[in-house]
């Protein structure tokens, strides 16, 4: 079944139907097609363009529908002849009880009902997205409880820089996905507006109450311009751009914890579950899911890139360009949110090692600033500390000990301002407690943070 024909006097060809159909993919939102229709006939029959009969013969078809769908009863199939998700609900809905059935599209189009459909689609997802984001914050803040007293060394370049804690490591992560999460909410209320009543783009002769509908389905209003509510695709752009960056970010955090797995650095050890073997190497453990996370980001910028490359060059109004956006953006959401679901399973099965980060930290001359700092706060110009302090690191290395391991006499040859209490300003504790700014490591700080943290999460 077509909702179009009458003007064409041949059936369509096989290929050109292939070609053009999208039920194979847009039945996916068949829960959303039927409940914005189920809207549109309430509001019909407020608005006396419906009989109350109709709409309650129609209702309860589409709740029928839906029913039989959700209980796999009914079934779609992309060889059925139906061109797309509209067109099976109207279709199976007009076979099932009659005539009412033909009067569910008076007063809209397709270009609207797909508008609504991809609009209700799009927000539920979001929420959805938001809650795996939100279950990811809360199992860092657990981390970050447990380990603001585990020191590890803080990198710049890949290059061991200064002390921190693991906590505050993970701390800079949370940050990220709050973001990602206020992106999201961003979105959500931007994107928030009812398209349904737009028509084909130039509205429709029939006296449709659009705030009504637009109350019905849980928006903030109808939108204001007919031409752009058939033709913005501008909040799957921006979703897109925010999965993307949330896809960035998972993969910057994989990215440290593949190398945090490795031999050389032996800072975590990923559980069994979430890990593989090789088929020729008997001693491999291989940190697979992080790896396969970080490749899903390729995948999930393919998506934005190739939305903004199709809509590029598309005029007012609706072009059958935009049916691309489905396949796109339904694959990014769910790439999405299975990595968020592996990643958080991954990380709180997750071991840290933290004799390994301390001891890394403390043999990677991360407390040479602190060195330095002594210095000044002896009278020694700082640029003159950061020349002292260097010439330690090079003895150090020479003789492959930590800053912590020099004796105080090999101190005083290269400066005689040091005196015995430089053990105590650079050692690991010393180093990180002494730094109290809000957003520095010092334990008491991070636990201030941690707390707003998780008031922030109650909201």
């Amino acid at each position: 079944m077509k909702l179009w024909g009458g003007r064409f006097t041949k059936e369509t060809d096989q290929l050109v139907h292939n070609f053009n159909e999208s039920l194979s993919f847009d039945q996916k939102f068949y829960r959303q097609d039927i409940r914005g229709s189920i809207a549109h006939v309430k509001m019909l029959a407020k608005q006396g363009i419906l009989s109350e009969e109709d709409r309650d013969c129609v209702i309860k078809g589409l709740e029928g529908i839906l029913e039989d769908l959700d209980s796999k009863k009914l079934t779609v199939s992309a060889d059925s002849g139906y061109e797309d998700i509209h067109s099976f609900v109207e279709g199976t809905l007009t076979e099932r009880i009659g005539e009412a059935g033909k009067r569910l599209h008076t007063g809209r189009s397709r270009n609207d009902q797909v508008a609504l459909d991809m609009k209700l689609y799009t927000r539920d997802e979001i929420d959805e997205i938001d809650g795996l984001v939100k279950e990811l914050l809360e199992e860092l803040l657990v981390i970050m409880e447990a380990n603001t007293e585990t020191f590890m060394p803080g990198f710049t370049h890949l290059q061991k820089a200064q002390p921190i804690t693991l906590a505050h490591h993970m701390g800079a992560y949370f940050e990220m996905f709050l973001r990602d999460r206020s992106r999201l909410a961003d979105i959500r209320k931007r994107m928030n507006y009812c398209p349904l009543g737009s028509g084909a783009l130039a509205g429709t002769t029939y006296p449709l109450d659009r705030t009504y509908t637009a109350e019905l389905l849980g928006f903030d209003g109808p939108t204001l311009n007919s031409m752009d509510s058939v033709s913005d695709r501008d909040y799957l752009i921006e979703l897109l751009s925010a999965l993307s960056t949330i896809s960035m970010h998972l993969s910057r955090f994989c990215e440290e914890i593949i190398i945090w797995n490795t031999n050389e650095y032996r800072f975590v050890e990923i559980d069994d579950s979430y890990s593989t073997g090789s088929s020729i190497m008997p001693q491999k453990k291989n940190p697979d899911i992080a790896e396969l996370i970080r490749g899903k980001c390729g995948r999930v910028y393919g998506a934005l890139v190739s939305l903004l490359t199709t809509m590029k060059g598309i005029p007012l109004a609706y072009n059958k360009d935009m049916q691309e956006d489905k396949e796109l953006t339904f694959d990014a959401i769910d790439t999405v949110k299975g990595c968020l679901a592996l990643f958080t399973g991954m990380i709180s099965t997750m071991t840290f090692r933290r004799d390994v980060m301390e001891a890394s930290a403390k043999n990677g001359f991360t407390n040479a600033t602190d060195a330095a700092d002594y210095l000044v706060n002896h009278g020694v110009p700082f640029r003159d500390a950061h020349g002292i302090v260097g010439q330690l690191v090079l003895l150090c290395i020479q003789k492959g000990i930590a800053l912590d391991d020099l004796s105080l006499e090999e101190y005083q040859k290269i400066s005689p301002v040091f005196e015995e209490d430089i053990y105590e300003a650079i050692s690991m504790k010393t180093c990180v407690e002494k730094r109290m700014t809000i957003g520095a490591p010092g334990p008491d700080m991070m636990r201030k943070v941690i707390e707003t943290y998780r008031k922030l999460l109650k909201k």
